[in-house]
C-alpha cells in the first residue's frame, strides 16, 4: 500500500476542471495508493526526475513514485495540452 501525496499546486489545478472529470480523476488517483504502475501509465522522458504519468479522458495525472518509503507524489494535473508546460 502506497501513501498519495497530492502537492498543493495540483489540488489547486484539481479544483479549477469540470467537476464531471474531477469524480474520475480523484478515483484514479486513489486506485495508485494499490498499484503506483497501472496498466496504460507511463514513465516520462526527458525530466530529472523519474516522472509517471496515467491518463484519464483527455486530462493527465503526472507523479513521482517514491518505492523505498512507498509514496506515491502527486506533482500536475491537467489538460493534456496544458499539463506537459
Amino acid at each position: 500500500m502506497y501513501k498519495v501525496i497530492i502537492k498543493k499546486d495540483a489540488l489547486k489545478e484539481l479544483k479549477l476542471l469540470p467537476r464531471i472529470v474531477v469524480a474520475d480523476i480523484a478515483k484514479s488517483i486513489e486506485q495508485l495508493s494499490d498499484n503506483p504502475r497501472p496498466s496504460g501509465c507511463k514513465k516520462l522522458k526527458g525530466s530529472k526526475e523519474d516522472l509517471w504519468r496515467i491518463r484519464i479522458g483527455n486530462y493527465r495525472v503526472i507523479y513521482v513514485i517514491e518505492d523505498i518509503v512507498r509514496i506515491v507524489n502527486i506533482r500536475k494535473i491537467g489538460h493534456r495540452k496544458d499539463v506537459y508546460n
